[in-house]
């Protein structure tokens, strides 16, 4: 029996863009291809969470344009229960994701648009929606003093917290306490430790200062590595799965994050919880896009069992 997941985060409409190289400031180049979907990673964890098997609501606010409409879309496909308000005085986010046609690897910058005035007040009216999830998860793309009320609001009323600290930005003090589990990418466990994290053993280290510094555990996924569990009495490396060929990496972390609360919803140990996300995670690597890579619960146990 599934647990309830409550995902706070943003939307934006995705304008993808392949090529061989990035253009140089005042040079212009011919693309390979261009593609316009559902992204932001809090409603990419959402769709993953949904598509998962989670039972999933997603709290963000939209504008009354085209690309909420596109959200709205992706998430009834999804089977996201949109915890939304729309504003005319605002617009849908928008980000343009740069994809090298050779390694599939991408370079992205993000406009949350009207998600920007994610308030704590806007968390405060949603109190009982956020205490009466079973998982709690939130990212940063909206603003921090509104992640920090919801992980208060969510670490109030017992609901378990997983912080996808992403992107990258100088934590105030006291945040990590807030969480049962932090869920970094080595950059970004770099960057709140200070540590250099390019090998299991670094990430290791990495996430026993991270347990230091408050957080209940340290998921730190490592790429085509997998990812690390480290616990306060287990540490363990969870190597990655093969799907098939890379295509794009773009919403793997998503995936991840999405598949692995769903998986922690529905009463699994957090060991099987973190292979659960990282092949879902392996699943999406082998797709464009972000929201349309995100696989089903039935696509993950096949992996899983192969």
């Amino acid at each position: 029996m599934s647990g309830t997941i409550v995902i706070l985060g943003v939307f934006v409409a995705d304008t993808t863009y392949r090529a061989d190289r990035l253009p140089n400031m005042g040079e212009t180049i011919l693309g390979k291809s261009f593609a316009l979907g559902a992204g932001g990673k809090g409603s990419n964890q959402a769709v993953a969470c949904a598509m998962a098997g989670g039972d999933t609501q997603f709290m963000t606010k939209l504008g009354v344009d085209p690309f909420a409409d596109i959200a709205i879309e992706t998430w009834k496909r999804a089977g996201v229960v949109p915890q939304v308000t729309q504003h005319a005085d605002g617009y849908t986010g928008a980000a343009s994701i740069y994809v090298s046609d050779e390694s599939g690897e991408n370079a992205i910058i993000v406009c949350p648009g009207v998600a920007r005035t994610i308030s704590p007040e806007y968390i405060e009216d949603r109190a009982d929606l956020i205490g009466g999830a079973d998982v709690f998860v939130t990212q940063l793309e909206q603003p921090v003093d509104a992640t920090l009320r919801a992980l208060e609001t969510a670490r109030q009323a017992g609901t378990t917290t997983v912080l996808n600290p992403a992107p990258a930005i100088d934590l105030p003090e006291g945040t990590l306490a807030l969480c049962d589990y932090v869920t970094p990418n080595e950059t970004e466990a770099s960057g709140l430790t200070g540590l250099p994290v390019t090998t299991v053993e670094e990430a290791r280290e990495a996430a026993e200062l991270l347990l230091a510094l408050g957080a209940g555990a340290a998921i730190i996924t490592l790429g085509e590595n997998g990812a690390l569990f480290h616990g306060a009495t287990q540490s363990v490396h969870v190597p990655a799965f093969s799907a098939g060929p890379v295509i794009e990496t773009t919403g793997a972390g998503d995936a991840f994050n999405g598949a692995l609360a769903a998986a922690l919803a529905r009463g699994e140990d957090p060991i099987e919880s973190v292979r659960f996300g990282c092949a879902a995670a392996a699943i999406s690597v082998t797709r464009p896009g972000t929201a349309a890579s995100m696989p089903a619960r039935e696509e993950i146990d096949r992996l899983l069992s192969a």
